[in-house]
């Protein structure tokens, strides 16, 4: 069946998580994607850890169905490897330090010129220009040059996001940009060039808390896992357990009022009638729902909840997510070679179906380091 991308080459210097994340995406829509990493120790991800038979785990993530070329970019030979590449490809993409690419002549500005039709995206820590263009730049950090930090955690202690949010932004705009720069080009044969900050991205995912201080003065509360303008929203024990519940209108609390609390009075009082009271008296609230809940499991909550059709979920840790039914039932997990054996892997959120059935459903390996090095020189006319 063919596939989206199938047809489409991507070059990619990139190691770590952002630009192997834009570009694993292009290859589960059938990009050819040549992962171009260093001879000596390659894509510095290989080696965050090693939970997965002795790969790491984000690497196994992240690089499946690429190819692997192992070049040095400072030998005198890569400057003929690069250009035969660029040649044959579409999009170019590369995530090194901040001036790197273009010491090794493959800025925007010289590939435009080079290859008119030759796609170009580079992400960076924090953009080509301004005060911190030579900074490097990691997940945590940008996380905290953006204020993430300050919205999340509890009054007391500021946390970082379990997963690399900035990464995976800054990823996330580079192939949805890739994808519309593919589209301009068919249209207008025009090839752009990209560019994408992980500090742009996550300030992007920041406009809530920065509308909200912009206009009312006030640095938005860290509430745990509540939510810091919508009551009640969050987790709240059960005998057993805890229960994550979500309340977005009046017409949703009268219902939760009368048919899980069983108080319907309580959605006419003063302190809890419309949300932004609920939510100055929200340990008042809090409270009153607990002692409900006290002499519930968290099923029985929960079937409460579904039957007044109230937003709820199951509060999971990662074992949970694993197991979840609805990944099995709705068959979300394939299996992916690796190196190292097969391995499962998550299929790709965006679910394509077409006449012939699901599209962009089948998967290539994991690389090891210059597993394709020889096969892709001998493409190009170059001695292995």
């Amino acid at each position: 069946m063919t596939r989206p991308l199938d047809h489409i080459t991507v070059v990619s210097i990139e190691q770590a998580v952002a630009a192997p994340f834009a570009t694993r995406q292009l290859a589960d829509l059938g990009a050819r994607v040549i992962k171009i990493e260093r001879p000596d120790g390659g894509d510095f991800a290989r080696h965050y850890d090693a939970r997965v038979r002795g790969m790491a785990s984000y690497f196994v993530w992240l690089n499946r169905s690429k190819e692997s070329l192992a070049l040095d970019l400072k030998s005198d030979r890569s400057p003929t490897v690069l250009a035969a590449l660029l040649d044959r490809a579409d999009v170019f993409v590369q995530n090194l330090a901040p001036g790197a690419a273009a010491r090794l002549g493959l800025g925007a500005d010289v590939l435009r010129e080079r290859y008119p039709r030759l796609i170009i995206c580079d992400l960076s820590g924090y953009g080509s220009s301004g005060p911190y263009v030579d900074k490097k730049a990691y997940d945590l950090l940008v996380q905290c040059e953006t204020g993430v930090l300050s919205v999340t955690g509890t009054p007391d202690d500021m946390v970082k996001t379990g997963i690399s949010v900035a990464d995976l932004a800054g990823g996330m705009y580079a192939y949805s940009s890739i994808l519309g720069a593919l589209f301009h080009r068919e249209r207008t044969g025009e090839a752009l060039a990209i560019e994408v900050s992980l500090f742009d991205a996550l300030t992007e995912w920041m406009s809530h808390p920065i509308y909200s201080t912009l206009y009312t003065g006030e640095q938005p509360p860290r509430t745990g896992a509540s939510h810091a303008n919508v009551a009640p929203y969050g987790p709240f024990r059960a005998g057993d357990g805890v229960v994550v519940l979500g309340i977005q209108n009046e017409r949703e609390w009268e219902r939760f009022c009368a048919d899980v609390l069983g108080r319907p009075e309580l959605a006419t009082d003063a302190r809890f009638a419309v949300n932004p009271a609920r939510s100055d008296h929200r340990g008042e609230l809090t409270r009153l729902i607990e002692a409900t809940f006290a002499d519930l499991t968290v099923e029985q909550v929960i079937e409460r909840l579904d039957a007044a059709q109230i937003a709820n979920a199951h509060q999971n840790d990662v074992a949970g997510l694993i197991a979840h039914p609805q990944l099995t039932e709705r068959d979300r997990w394939c299996e992916v070679e690796t190196p190292v054996g097969v391995v499962p892997a998550l299929r790709p959120p965006a679910i394509m179906t077409g006449a012939d059935g699901v599209v962009a459903d089948r998967f290539d390996a994991v690389p090891a380091l210059g597993q394709h090095t020889a096969s892709i020189l001998r493409e190009l006319g170059l001695d292995a």
